[in-house]
């Protein structure tokens, strides 16, 4: 029995990530002109970088954090994925792979529909995110069914099927949630937010004007050396604050396991804090690491630190944009923990140099590695499994 159902108080558990990053000249993030896209905010123009940007540049570095098995795809192509599947438990059903993996799909709700390419596999009407897992379970429902069917008709148990398709979640879809438009029973909440990234200046987009040379008509004697092709590229520079919350019990709810919950939380920290959009990065090698970082764990509620950015950063203030980023961070925050009786569980804080040094006020200074299994040991504690 939980200590919900005992009808105890369990108290929350939410991981607020901060981060004040400055990139140099870039187009992290373009809109449908090719601008790198902004927003207005306390009246001035800022630098903006979508957090669908960044949430799928977290996906992608967890590649490197987590095992195959934990993560899950996003594709309308699951009739080819799930085929795939069963072809690899049972190289014998390859000729009915398609045609299974479309009646195990079918079963669970999903619906399925000819690809524009006359010769692709069917595929679904929106992108489906699903674990790696739940395409093995739904594979074997599948396997096991035509095994049962022998000559006749293949009979899929609806139930079954959509119970496959709602459990073994990843952690990826735990963290970033999933909704299927057909059945909504299949739909997983969310447990992390990531906000819009922004810049804590105005900003003014600049634009490169450049010129590709022909190599072979710059050889030749008796043609010009004129370009072979002229454009520009629309680009800005940025000190940018960043922020994430996760709810870590929405999480717990979501994956069902405290050991796989706290290596989710890990793999997201690392992941968001060190991850970076790709946009036009050959360009302008643009890749940086955080000039500062502070994570807070909290009770309460997740809080958004932005508001210390609604008046512009100018100019000369405190020596320079990133440590007045810095200053305003820590000290915007130490004020709305006084005015709301706001008592952090924790707070760690790290970043180059001694500029950082207004966020330790706040809690511990420490490193990002050491930050990192901190609040994993943390999370464990909070959930029962130190």
């Amino acid at each position: 029995m939980t200590q919900q159902q005992k009808g105890m108080t369990v108290p929350r558990t939410i991981v607020d990530i901060h981060v004040i990053q400055t990139v140099p000249p870039s187009n992290l993030n373009r809109d449908d002109t090719g601008s790198p896209k902004s927003a207005v905010y306390g009246g001035t123009r800022r630098s903006r970088v979508s957090s669908q940007a960044w949430k799928r540049a977290t996906r992608d570095a967890f590649d490197t954090l987590l095992d195959r098995t934990e993560l899950g795809v996003r594709t309308k192509r699951v009739v080819e994925l799930i085929g795939d599947e069963i072809t690899r438990q049972d190289a014998a059903l390859k000729e009915q792979s398609p045609a299974l993996a479309k009646a195990v799909l079918e079963a669970a709700g999903i619906k399925i529909k000819a690809a524009r390419k006359a010769e692709a596999p069917e595929e679904s009407g929106y992108l489906l995110f699903l674990s790696h897992r739940q395409a093995a379970n739904l594979a074997e429902l599948a396997v096991r069914a035509a095994h049962e069917a022998g000559d006749d008709k293949v009979q899929i148990d609806k139930g079954e099927a959509r119970a496959r398709a709602d459990r073994d979640h990843s952690v990826d879809v735990s963290l970033f949630g999933r909704m299927v438009a057909d059945v909504t029973d299949l739909n997983v909440e969310a447990a992390a937010q990531v906000a819009h990234a922004l810049s804590v200046h105005s900003v003014a987009n600049e634009y490169d004007y450049f010129t590709a040379v022909d190599d072979h008509k710059k050889a030749d004697a008796e043609e010009d050396a004129g370009a072979g092709m002229i454009g520009t590229v629309e680009f800005n520079s940025a000190t940018l604050y960043r922020y994430a919350t996760v709810d870590i019990d929405r999480l717990q709810d979501n994956l069902g396991q405290a050991d796989v919950t706290r290596r989710a939380i890990e793999a997201f920290t690392r992941a968001f804090v060190s991850s970076m959009p790709t946009g036009k990065q050959n360009t302008f090698a643009n890749r940086t690491l955080p000039d500062a970082v502070l994570v807070v764990v909290r009770e309460s509620q997740s809080i958004n630190l932005v508001g210390a950015f609604e008046d512009a950063v100018v100019d000369g203030e405190k020596g320079g944009r990133i440590p007045a980023s810095i200053w305003r961070l820590a000290n915007h925050a130490t004020e709305l923990h006084a005015a709301f009786d706001e008592t952090p569980v924790a707070c760690w804080s790290f970043g180059a140099g001694e500029r950082v040094e207004p966020l330790a006020e706040l809690g511990e200074r420490s490193t990002f590695d050491g930050t990192v299994r901190a609040l994993g040991t943390l999370v464990a504690e909070r959930l029962g499994t130190a």
